[in-house]
């Protein structure tokens, strides 16, 4: 890793500009700028056939391209703003662009638009709910936020717990804005989390993990016990089963699970199974 970090080091006081096909999976730097390949045999600052990733009208003519996590649009350029590993998903029609973002493992969490999270609600002040998000600041969620709230019809919302409900307003400038409605204004899942059950707070790298369509360790966690689990991109995690000691059991397990191997999960998966 360390290894890496100089790689990267080393290109950005070189040359602020890396290619993004080589630059995947490599460790990249805040600050860099992102360079695509060119159908055209154009010239760039990073060579021959590349130049600065557009999000102009040409560059959507060859595929829409999207910024994810750790990338921020700065007019017609694309910076990296986080230190971490850079990912690309390609589309699903292959008519180039995609997803880009940069993996990084932090516990800190930046609010994100569209984001759905785990939140404590730490006061009311009139009509507002204060949630604590785990951001630099607390979140406002709107009692007319709930699927069938009214004015008269209020939801019955305690200081002390837990929502899950997504962002419709995260930026620098103005504070965060959560509702528990789709915008087809259904819960959908969303809104006031039972009682039991246990919530602990994991890396965000895990969560996306989790998240994976991809993922085993859901699958493989699943078959142990029946259980209610809600994941928060936010890094946090809401589990219940039937007893507090299989609750127990299963949030030690998706702590550990971030550090182990698939060997070493199906060990572990196999000696709860058989206990």
């Amino acid at each position: 890793m360390a290894e890496a970090v100089g790689v990267a080091a080393d290109s950005l006081a070189g040359c602020r500009a890396r290619a993004a096909r080589t630059a995947l999976d490599q460790v990249v730097l805040p600050g860099e700028e992102l360079l695509l390949p060119e159908q055209d045999d154009g010239e760039g600052p990073g060579g021959a056939g590349e130049r600065p990733l557009r999000l102009n009208a040409a560059a959507r003519s060859r595929g829409r391209v999207v910024c994810g996590p750790g990338l921020r649009r700065c007019g017609d350029r694309l910076l990296v703003t986080k230190c971490g590993r850079l990912r690309h998903k390609e589309p699903g029609s292959g008519s180039g662009g995609g997803v880009y973002w940069v993996d990084s493992q932090q516990k800190r969490y930046v609010p994100v638009k569209g984001d759905h999270v785990i939140g404590i609600v730490t006061a009311k002040s009139g009509d507002i709910f204060k949630v604590d998000v785990g951001g630099s600041e607390p979140a406002s969620l709107s009692y007319l936020a709930f699927e069938g709230a009214t004015k008269r019809n209020r939801p019955n919302v305690q200081v002390g717990d837990l929502i899950y409900g997504q962002f419709v307003v995260a930026n620098k400038d103005m504070e965060p804005e959560m509702v528990c409605i789709d915008s087809c204004g259904r819960a959908n899942g969303m809104g006031v989390i039972g009682q039991d059950g246990l919530l602990f707070k994991v890396t965000l790298g895990l969560i996306r993990k989790l998240l994976a369509p991809d993922c085993e360790i859901l699958q493989e966690v699943g078959k142990l016990y029946p259980l209610e689990i809600v994941f928060g991109m936010n890094g946090r995690i809401w589990v219940k089963a039937k007893t507090i000691q299989q609750t127990l059991i299963l949030a030690n397990i998706l702590e550990a699970c971030e550090h182990m191997t698939a060997d070493q999960r199906k060990q572990i998966f196999s000696r709860l199974a058989e206990s």
